[in-house]
């Protein structure tokens, strides 16, 4: 508002008036020079719109024709592999051997493995106690459970409560270390792995499972997964589904319910069930340690540490195993910005790990062709890369210019039905919330039809006059 105040007062200065400033604007805007610049300007514009602009927009229709088809094939061929492994009843305790653990008589609980159990967190003021509480709670002889909270909070006053609580539970018997580093390189993944350098205790472990500060597992979760790792000896990962305790706090959790459960449901029961390959979700997984070890330990090249991970222990030729039966607790982001930090993390990772990678997956002996087809193919191109390119430049570029440039054809059943489709199929995990996706669908197709409608109206009557 200053700015606008003293900018009037100089041109009440300069012309005595703003009439005498508009009237001197006008002089020089219809002049014989500037008619004729404008009208050159003008000239030039309609040879770019109609040589560059026009077919550049036209070929961007075809390429996202073609990416939306194939995100449309990836997403139905998923759904479909998903639902046969539900009605063939093709359950993970049906396919692979997942006998409970019994105590021996003569070896007590020695006959269970030992279990080591990390709770990676910063700054967790709200969840720690949680966190903690539920990982001492698992049930599994207390002298073969290990819980490591490895804490790497800056405010000392957390770091004091988090140390407190795990000398509670350290003083009921559980056997729970508290570790802390001196900075915080590599992130989680380098906590993780210094998690791992402790060896007085480490390596005498079996299996590590990894909860994130946040996530509460049910007290039977290892007497459930770890079974799996035992009697199987080619599995390296047993996977768990998240639930989400604050999914219905507001609507941007809800669609992110939405959009996790399809994840969960469809595309990680499909790697599952197509090769035994999926992208490890960072927290709510048991890994063997073994297999950690030989593919390297956590390294934090890329954001995406725990699909790192997963990429080079399947190059060795391990398999992995999703069970959408056992469940464990989560928050999800309540906020933008916590969301949009989320978004960019799960975002950027991939595709580095991919330029990173490439190689190494079509070098790789012990996978099969197929294995290495579903994994470039399926999980980083169609998923990762196809689906974001075809969301940002058909709905963010394409249609918005679509008003602009009414030459522009674009099929019916590729701005409606086939996105549609997509979004209806991505709904597909969490029935209960179809009234949400059919309201933004049907909002969505309102608003834009309003807003086409006025903006239509305007290039119309700017081509009358000539401008475009």
């Amino acid at each position: 508002m200053q700015g606008i105040i003293v900018a009037y007062r100089l041109v009440v200065e300069l012309f005595g008036s703003a009439k005498l400033f508009l009237a001197r604007v006008n002089e020089l805007a219809f002049t014989p020079g500037v008619a004729e610049i404008l009208e050159q300007i003008l000239v030039l514009w309609r040879i770019t719109r109609q040589k560059v602009l026009v077919p550049t927009f036209q070929v961007i229709v075809i390429v996202c024709m073609a990416m939306s088809v194939i995100v449309l094939i990836e997403k139905a061929l998923l759904g479909v592999v998903s639902w046969c492994a539900r009605v063939s009843h093709r359950r993970p305790e049906k396919i692979y051997k997942c006998d409970p653990i019994a105590e021996d008589k003569e070896l007590g609980s020695l006959a269970y493995p030992m279990v080591l159990v990390q709770i990676p967190m910063y700054n967790e003021m709200e969840v720690y106690q949680l966190s903690i509480g539920a990982a001492c709670r698992l049930t599994w002889p207390v002298d073969r459970l290990i819980v490591q909270v490895l804490d790497d909070s800056t405010d000392p006053l957390i770091k004091a409560l988090v140390e407190k609580e795990c000398q509670k539970w350290r003083k009921q018997g559980r056997n729970v270390r508290y570790e802390t580093r001196e900075d915080r390189g590599g992130y989680k993944a380098g906590n993780l792995r210094e998690g791992m350098k402790h060896d007085d205790y480490v390596q005498n472990c079996e299996y590590v499972a990894i909860f994130d500060a946040d996530f509460q597992p049910e007290s039977d979760f290892l007497v459930t997964t770890v079974p799996f790792l035992v009697h199987n000896p080619r599995l390296a990962l047993v996977q768990a589904r998240w639930t989400f305790v604050n999914s219905n706090d507001c609507l941007l959790t809800r669609m992110q319910e939405i959009s996790m459960d399809y994840h969960f449901k469809v595309e990680q029961e499909a790697g599952s069930s197509i090769c035994g390959f999926f992208g490890y979700n960072g927290t709510a997984g048991v890994w063997r340690v073994q297999v950690l070890n030989e593919a390297g330990g956590w390294n934090d090249r890329t954001t995406a540490e725990d699909m790192d991970l997963a990429v080079r222990a399947a190059l060795l030729g391990w398999d992995f195993l999703y069970v959408g039966a056992i469940k464990v607790k989560s928050e999800l982001p309540s906020t933008l910005k916590a969301y949009r930090s989320q978004q960019h993390r799960w975002s950027c990772g991939p595709a580095l790990l991919f330029k990173k990678m490439l190689l190494e997956i079509l070098m790789a002996k012990k996978l099969s062709i197929g294995k290495k087809f579903y994994i470039v193919y399926n999980f980083f191109i169609a998923r990762r890369f196809i689906s974001a390119f075809f969301t940002f430049f058909f709905f963010s570029l394409l249609l918005p210019m679509k008003i602009f440039f009414p030459e522009i054809t674009i099929p019916g059943w590729e701005s409606v039905l086939i996105p549609t489709t997509i979004t209806l199929l991505h709904a597909v995990g969490t029935p209960r919330y179809g009234f949400i996706v059919l309201f933004v669908l049907f909002f969505l197709l309102v608003y834009s039809t309003v807003i086409f409608s006025i903006i239509s109206q305007v290039v119309l009557f700017a081509c009358s006059m000539g401008v475009i």
